[in-house]
């Protein structure tokens, strides 16, 4: 008999990671009138958490859910990512998505998918009248003020559990999560890629989610 291989890990960001587009961009652009304040600028600048950005800004959301999981599918969650999902967890990977956004549409996206990972993000509730209501997971054990979710908290429990542990990002919150993994199983698009390039920082950049499946697959 074939000796098992042991458990690997691989925690992946959603929005800009697993999709082409973060979720609140796509909000701003399909779903929000132009009044609203500049919640992500407030953010950028110390006067909100990347949370409360968020949470306000989704809260702004006033129109049918139709309308709210269309501009969902606008982010463009990699057409290949179902497969390849399949080859990484059939070759010994278990995915674990550690999100700052939010699961209302990260659940929806990946249902219609028929992709079935380990999800840590913020829980949430859609109606017409009162938005998309964005709550902190106060009972999560990788809870933070901050963002949610503590991408870091969700690799430093990989990382103990003595399984090569893998992380995929794209922005500022996925800086803390990507240093800790080594360098050769850290992946970057976006933002979180510039700032390894200026940095020195090693990675492996990617532009769609199933190109990191396949470089973890070559890796053996």
């Amino acid at each position: 008999m074939k000796p098992q291989r042991p458990p690997r890990i691989l925690v992946t960001d959603f929005d800009g990671t697993m999709t082409r587009f973060d979720f609140y961009r796509m909000a701003l652009a399909r779903l929000l009138p132009p009044e609203i304040p500049d919640y992500w600028e407030e953010y950028l600048t110390g006067r909100l958490t990347h949370f409360q950005a968020l949470q306000q800004l989704f809260a702004d959301i006033h129109v049918p859910e139709a309308d709210v999981l269309a501009a969902a599918r606008a982010m463009e969650l990699d057409p290949a990512c179902a497969p390849a999902v399949q080859r990484l967890q059939h070759a010994g990977w278990e995915i674990r998505i550690a999100s700052a956004g939010c699961a209302w549409y990260i659940e929806r996206l990946l249902t219609e998918q028929g992709i079935n990972v380990t999800i840590a993000a913020n829980p949430g509730t859609y109606d017409a009248e009162r938005g998309l209501r964005m709550l902190p997971p106060l009972d999560s054990p990788y809870y933070s003020p901050a963002t949610g979710i503590d991408k870091a908290a969700v690799v430093r429990e990989a990382l103990a559990s003595g399984a090569p542990t893998a992380f995929a990002g794209d922005g500022r919150p996925d800086l803390p999560a990507l240093l800790l993994v080594p360098p050769d199983h850290r992946f970057a698009r976006g933002w979180l890629a510039d700032h390894c390039r200026a940095e020195g920082i090693p990675f492996h950049p990617f532009e769609r989610w199933s190109e990191i499946a396949e470089k973890l697959m070559q890796m053996g």
